[in-house]
Protein backbone atom coordinates (compact mmCIF):
# COMPACT_ATOMS: atom_id res chain seq x y z
CA UNK A 1 0.00 0.00 0.00
CA UNK A 2 0.90 3.49 -0.65
CA UNK A 3 0.63 6.75 1.50
CA UNK A 4 0.81 9.75 -0.16
CA UNK A 5 1.46 13.31 1.86
CA UNK A 6 3.09 16.54 1.73
CA UNK A 7 4.79 17.58 4.61
CA UNK A 8 7.07 20.91 6.05
CA UNK A 9 10.51 21.29 7.71
CA UNK A 10 8.41 19.87 10.87
CA UNK A 11 6.81 16.41 9.49
CA UNK A 12 3.49 19.27 9.86
CA UNK A 13 0.55 18.43 7.45
CA UNK A 14 -2.15 20.83 8.13
CA UNK A 15 -3.41 23.64 10.54
CA UNK A 16 -6.76 24.08 11.81
CA UNK A 17 -8.61 21.15 9.32
CA UNK A 18 -6.55 22.91 6.56
CA UNK A 19 -2.95 22.24 4.02
CA UNK A 20 -0.54 24.35 5.20
CA UNK A 21 0.06 25.38 1.46
CA UNK A 22 -1.09 24.88 -2.05
CA UNK A 23 1.70 24.21 -4.12
CA UNK A 24 0.03 23.77 -7.73
CA UNK A 25 2.71 21.12 -8.89
CA UNK A 26 2.19 19.27 -5.90
CA UNK A 27 -1.49 19.05 -6.38
CA UNK A 28 -0.74 17.60 -10.12
CA UNK A 29 1.84 15.23 -8.48
CA UNK A 30 -1.03 13.76 -6.42
CA UNK A 31 -3.36 13.35 -9.39
CA UNK A 32 -1.21 11.44 -11.41
CA UNK A 33 -0.53 9.08 -8.64
CA UNK A 34 -3.94 8.49 -7.42
CA UNK A 35 -6.00 8.78 -10.51
CA UNK A 36 -7.50 5.39 -11.04
CA UNK A 37 -6.37 4.52 -8.25
CA UNK A 38 -8.34 3.59 -4.72
CA UNK A 39 -7.96 6.49 -1.81
CA UNK A 40 -8.50 6.16 1.19
CA UNK A 41 -9.21 9.10 3.45
CA UNK A 42 -11.02 9.98 6.85
CA UNK A 43 -13.95 11.72 7.01
CA UNK A 44 -12.94 15.11 8.23
CA UNK A 45 -10.34 15.20 5.14
CA UNK A 46 -13.37 14.39 2.80
CA UNK A 47 -15.26 17.43 4.33
CA UNK A 48 -12.05 19.40 3.38
CA UNK A 49 -12.88 18.93 -0.36
CA UNK A 50 -14.72 21.05 -2.66
CA UNK A 51 -18.84 20.81 -1.85
CA UNK A 52 -17.18 18.13 0.43
CA UNK A 53 -17.69 15.65 -2.42
CA UNK A 54 -15.40 11.90 -3.08
CA UNK A 55 -12.24 12.12 -5.49
CA UNK A 56 -13.50 11.92 -9.16
CA UNK A 57 -11.68 8.75 -10.77
CA UNK A 58 -10.81 7.06 -8.46
CA UNK A 59 -12.26 4.69 -5.45
CA UNK A 60 -12.50 6.52 -2.89
CA UNK A 61 -12.87 4.40 0.83
CA UNK A 62 -13.84 7.00 3.66
CA UNK A 63 -12.73 5.11 6.88
CA UNK A 64 -14.63 6.45 10.45
CA UNK A 65 -15.88 4.90 13.60
CA UNK A 66 -19.30 7.07 12.77
CA UNK A 67 -21.23 3.88 11.83
CA UNK A 68 -24.24 6.10 10.58
CA UNK A 69 -21.73 7.84 8.44
CA UNK A 70 -22.83 7.12 4.57
CA UNK A 71 -21.71 9.44 1.38
CA UNK A 72 -22.53 8.98 -2.27
CA UNK A 73 -20.45 7.78 -4.79
CA UNK A 74 -17.84 5.98 -1.80
CA UNK A 75 -17.87 3.29 0.37
CA UNK A 76 -17.18 3.50 3.98
CA UNK A 77 -15.25 1.16 6.49
CA UNK A 78 -15.75 1.51 10.59
CA UNK A 79 -12.78 -0.02 10.86
CA UNK A 80 -9.03 -1.26 9.88
CA UNK A 81 -9.93 -4.59 10.12
CA UNK A 82 -12.99 -3.74 7.75
CA UNK A 83 -11.00 -1.33 5.34
CA UNK A 84 -8.50 -4.19 5.40
CA UNK A 85 -11.11 -6.29 4.24
CA UNK A 86 -12.80 -4.47 1.72
CA UNK A 87 -8.69 -3.73 0.14
CA UNK A 88 -8.36 -7.06 -0.69
CA UNK A 89 -10.06 -6.87 -3.76
CA UNK A 90 -7.62 -4.24 -5.05
CA UNK A 91 -3.91 -4.55 -5.67
CA UNK A 92 -2.18 -3.18 -3.08
CA UNK A 93 0.19 -0.91 -5.35
CA UNK A 94 -3.15 0.86 -6.42
CA UNK A 95 -4.14 1.89 -2.75
CA UNK A 96 -3.02 5.29 -1.43
CA UNK A 97 -3.02 6.43 1.86
CA UNK A 98 -4.65 10.20 1.81
CA UNK A 99 -5.05 11.56 5.27
CA UNK A 100 -5.72 12.90 7.45
CA UNK A 101 -3.33 12.82 10.61
CA UNK A 102 -5.23 9.72 12.48
CA UNK A 103 -5.39 7.93 9.25
CA UNK A 104 -2.30 7.98 8.58
CA UNK A 105 -0.89 7.28 11.60
CA UNK A 106 -3.47 4.19 11.57
CA UNK A 107 -2.55 2.38 8.43
CA UNK A 108 1.05 3.60 7.60
CA UNK A 109 2.07 0.37 9.69
CA UNK A 110 0.39 -1.38 6.68
CA UNK A 111 2.17 0.82 4.00
CA UNK A 112 5.70 -0.28 2.13
CA UNK A 113 5.66 3.34 0.04
CA UNK A 114 5.46 6.80 0.49
CA UNK A 115 5.12 9.48 -1.98
CA UNK A 116 6.25 12.31 0.49
CA UNK A 117 6.12 15.86 -0.97
CA UNK A 118 9.19 17.48 1.54
CA UNK A 119 8.58 21.84 1.80
CA UNK A 120 11.90 23.65 3.07
CA UNK A 121 9.76 25.57 5.25
CA UNK A 122 8.58 25.64 8.56
CA UNK A 123 4.87 26.45 8.92
CA UNK A 124 1.85 26.91 12.03
CA UNK A 125 0.31 23.72 12.43
CA UNK A 126 -1.53 21.34 14.58
CA UNK A 127 -1.09 17.62 12.78
CA UNK A 128 2.11 16.34 11.54
CA UNK A 129 2.65 13.08 9.89
CA UNK A 130 5.54 10.62 11.43
CA UNK A 131 8.75 11.95 10.77
CA UNK A 132 9.79 8.65 8.42
CA UNK A 133 13.66 10.14 8.60
CA UNK A 134 13.91 9.33 12.23
CA UNK A 135 12.49 5.80 11.22
CA UNK A 136 14.32 2.99 10.71
CA UNK A 137 12.30 0.91 8.58
CA UNK A 138 12.12 3.48 6.08
CA UNK A 139 14.90 5.12 4.05
CA UNK A 140 14.72 7.59 0.49
CA UNK A 141 14.90 5.49 -2.31
CA UNK A 142 13.89 7.97 -4.64
CA UNK A 143 14.05 11.86 -4.90
CA UNK A 144 13.25 14.56 -7.47
CA UNK A 145 15.43 18.15 -7.96
CA UNK A 146 14.66 20.94 -5.62
CA UNK A 147 11.66 22.80 -7.39
CA UNK A 148 10.49 26.15 -5.86
CA UNK A 149 6.70 27.74 -6.24
CA UNK A 150 7.16 31.45 -5.81
CA UNK A 151 9.74 31.37 -2.58
CA UNK A 152 9.12 27.91 -1.55
CA UNK A 153 11.29 25.37 -2.37
CA UNK A 154 10.00 21.68 -2.34
CA UNK A 155 11.29 17.97 -3.66
CA UNK A 156 9.42 15.15 -4.24
CA UNK A 157 10.80 11.84 -1.99
CA UNK A 158 10.24 8.42 -2.80
CA UNK A 159 10.66 6.31 0.70
CA UNK A 160 10.36 2.63 1.84
CA UNK A 161 9.98 0.12 3.87
CA UNK A 162 13.00 -1.70 4.07
CA UNK A 163 12.61 -4.98 2.63
CA UNK A 164 8.88 -4.88 2.12
CA UNK A 165 8.36 -2.55 -1.41
CA UNK A 166 8.64 -4.40 -4.95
Amino acid sequence: MNIIVAVDRNWAIGNKGDLLVRIPNDHKHFREETTGKVVVLGRRTLATFPQGLPLKNRTNIILTRDTGYQVKDALVAHSVEQLMEMLGEYDSRDVYVIGGESVYRQLLPYCDVAHVTGIDHAYEADAFFPNLDMDPEWEITADSDEQTYFDIAYQFLRYERRGRAD
